[in-house]
């Protein structure tokens, strides 16, 4: 084997193993970016989920019993309407029947 044939087998192999250098920093570069990305994202995200099904479910049952209590509210507002209705009518009958008397 001459120097010749050596000189370009070594610069063969000097070039093959430049590209496999090449690759591993590729493949290590994209890990670093890979690392650096994923810290920034640290909630979980089926925790969020859970708790806005939980808060709507609050905001459903509160809403409903505040409905509710206006609704007997109203109620007591006309049942009493219709009491002191009665009572004046009963006393403007009384207070007829004694002017008539007199």
């Amino acid at each position: 084997m001459s120097d010749l044939e050596k000189a370009a087998r070594d610069a063969v192999d000097a070039q093959v193993n430049t590209e496999q250098v090449a690759l591993i920093l590729a493949v290590l570069q994209a890990q670093q970016l890979t690392q650096q990305q994923a810290p920034a994202c640290q909630h979980p995200p089926a925790g969020r989920d859970s708790g806005a099904v939980a808060k709507w479910l609050a905001i459903g049952v509160g809403g409903s019993a505040l409905l509710l209590a206006v609704a007997v509210s109203a109620i007591a507002v006309a049942i009493a309407a219709v009491a002191l209705t009665v009572c004046v009518l009963v006393l403007r009958s009384v207070w007829q029947d004694v002017r008539r008397k007199d």
